[in-house]
């Protein structure tokens, strides 16, 4: 499914006036499981050929947790991870904002594990789920304490334990979900000495009501469990908004396509991918992908692909981020990486 060119003034959401509010990204870690899990796998389960998987989706292997971890184990290794980066302390935090749609415990939750694996204490410190959106809309989240001036860094892990959720005999999806989780320092203060990201802009937005967003993909535990029993809903909707969003944070910051150095897309589907960027007529190289590889590792997964290519990364360079929900959600960001 190929749209027709976009116009960022025709978009079918308003377009809303950019308000300015300084947030830094200034350290990355991330953690992936050892075990991988390759088509064979899953055409021994479902009968199928290993080019069925690779033609529907574009995946080669994914990621799985062991018995002995879980989303909460995930995340305070992504953290372990960030605190090895040069010039990061985790100790004058005063936010953490988790963010995963499948949880180990709805009660002490991600964003508490990190918090007790830190022991700091007497900060706000939340969780929340939009599905494979969660980490925009917790990159917002960290903007909001930010500009009400109740947070000057905060600690974002997101995390997500697909496998633990996933039917591996469903033909629909089972095959799709990876493990993995990624650690972020944010600041509203500018870093003097070292590498940074800047966050220009952030748009998020619900599609509840779009199309079959009530029953395309659902995860009730108590029920029927992780299933996605529309993807072609998802497929359709999940390229249109994508693109309509990274084209939306682009013109509110005057911008365009060409000046985007990488796209970092919601890694759900390597189909989905190529998509969105061919709908917004843009170079294979700049696309940012980990999906072939990794699988689908829900909210974590474009801020795992920033971790793995911070090393390209040149002074003054944009990168887009785009992603899609099931609920429906969806969102944008753009940020600006700086080598001080």
């Amino acid at each position: 499914m190929v749209l027709e060119p976009l116009n960022p003034l025709n978009l079918i959401f308003a377009t809303q006036s950019k308000t300015y509010f300084e947030v830094y990204i200034i350290g990355l870690g991330a953690y992936l499981p050892e075990k991988i899990i390759d088509n064979s796998y899953f055409s021994e389960i479902m009968g199928l050929g290993e080019d069925w998987f690779l033609t529907r989706t574009g995946i080669h292997t994914r990621k799985k947790a062991s018995e002995s971890e879980n989303t909460n184990i995930l995340a305070i290794k992504a953290i372990k991870n960030l605190e090895q980066t040069p010039h990061i302390k985790l100790t004058d935090i005063d936010l953490i904002v988790g963010a995963t749609y499948t949880p180990y415990d709805t009660i002490h939750t991600l964003a508490h594990a990190a918090q007790r694996y830190l022991q700091v204490g007497d900060i706000p410190v939340l969780s929340l789920s939009t599905a494979c959106s969660s980490f925009l809309n917790a990159l917002e989240v960290v903007q909001g304490y930010f500009a009400m001036q109740k947070s000057s860094k905060a600690l974002l892990i997101a995390a997500d334990h697909n496998t633990a959720y996933s039917d591996e005999t469903d033909k629909n999806s089972g095959h799709l979900w990876g493990d993995g989780a990624v650690a972020m320092l944010v600041s509203k203060e500018k870093p003097l000495s070292q590498p940074y990201m800047e966050v220009l802009d952030i748009f998020t937005a619900g599609g509840g009501n779009l199309g079959k967003a009530d029953e395309s993909v659902f995860l009730k535990p108590v029920n029927e469990g992780f299933l996605m029993n529309n993807g072609r809903d998802v497929f359709l909707h999940a390229c249109e908004y994508m693109s309509k969003a990274v084209l939306k944070v682009l013109e509110r910051n005057q911008k365009n396509i060409a000046d985007i150095a990488y796209f970092a897309p919601h890694q759900a589907n390597k189909r989905i991918s190529l998509n969105v960027a061919e709908n917004l007529q843009l170079p294979l190289e700049k696309l940012l992908s980990n999906v072939e590889y990794l699988g689908n590792t829900g909210c974590a997964g474009c801020a795992i692909a920033l971790w793995e290519n911070q090393h390209k990364f040149q002074q003054n360079d944009l990168i887009a981020m785009s992603v899609f929900g099931g609920g429906y959600s969806y969102g944008a960001a753009l940020l600006q990486f700086w080598n001080n």
